[in-house]
């Protein structure tokens, strides 16, 4: 994969609008596994996740666990302090220092490498930004650019640096198009990852009542290039349901109180902070 070259440092401008009133909860759970999808489309990124040897992290050995993880990240990662995510970041390295390709692996890899976590930062934020404005419409200007800025700690909470974000949001379109273009899921990780959409890691009931319509927005929210990647079919038909039922979450999530619109986020950072205080591990 070609990546960008490094660029001057930026100053972090999320903080200029008010990001809380547009982080919606819900988003996280709709968007969960597409995002992992986009991400593990990175032939290194995927085949780092379904070789990993770190038991305690894998979704299917330990679901409920995965999901803390995940979604404290990104609560620390959103709405934690500079503190908070230099902890984070500490407690995630550990984890992390494991995860390298070994001499069998089809594909060279390592957990630490400042490329893959650009390009996992980039699938958190473009994820985001499209679910959010299909939920609510387009973001301002002011709006947008913020955003943008955010989605550069997806990547500095573990271990990119700041320089390796692009310059400004017309420059990240190029670079997702350019690494989109290509990305590619090989066999093996293919039927990883259609486990998770049909939510094998779950317990039978749960897949039976809930498989059915996972399958269905993960496939809506997957890029067209990824949709053919895991031989996904989608209509206009389906992408016009979906639009409707994401605009109608959005139109009841915009008339929620801010601390049940931003739940479980609020609730994870609070079991972050109360772990870090007891000496608890963070991950």
């Amino acid at each position: 994969m070609p990546w960008p070259p490094h660029t001057p440092p930026r100053i972090d401008r999320a903080g200029s609008v008010e990001l809380e009133r547009h982080i919606d909860g819900i988003a996280g759970f709709l968007g969960g596994t597409a995002n992992v999808i986009m991400q593990l489309s990175a032939p290194p990124v995927g085949r780092g996740v379904v070789e990993s040897t770190v038991d305690s992290g894998k979704v299917m050995l330990h679901p409920i666990k995965r999901l803390r993880t995940t979604l404290t990240y990104l609560s620390v990662t959103l709405l934690g302090t500079d503190a908070e995510r230099a902890a984070y970041r500490q407690a995630v390295d550990v984890a992390h220092r494991p995860v390298r390709s070994g001499a069998s692996s089809p594909v060279r890899y390592n957990a630490f490498d400042p490329t893959l976590q650009l390009w996992v930062a980039a699938c958190l934020y473009w994820g985001a930004k499209d679910l959010y404005e299909r939920m609510h419409g387009p973001m301002d200007d002011a709006t947008a650019d913020a955003f943008f800025h955010l989605g550069a700690r997806m990547g500095t909470t573990l271990q990119m640096p700041h320089t390796l974000w692009p310059a400004n949001r017309r420059d990240f379109d190029e670079y997702w198009a350019r690494q989109l273009a290509n990305t590619s899921i090989d066999p093996t990780v293919r039927a990883y990852l259609h486990d998770l959409v049909d939510l094998r890691m779950l317990p039978r009931p749960v897949q039976l009542a809930f498989g059915r319509m996972h399958r269905f927005v993960v496939t809506g929210l997957l890029p067209a290039h990824l949709r053919c990647e895991m031989g996904l079919t989608w209509s206009q038909r389906e992408d016009q349901v979906l639009d409707h039922v994401l605009r109608t979450l959005g139109a009841a999530s915009a008339a929620l109180p801010q601390p049940i619109r931003v739940f479980p986020y609020n609730a994870y950072l609070l079991d972050m902070r109360l772990r870090r205080r007891l000496g608890r591990p963070l991950v």
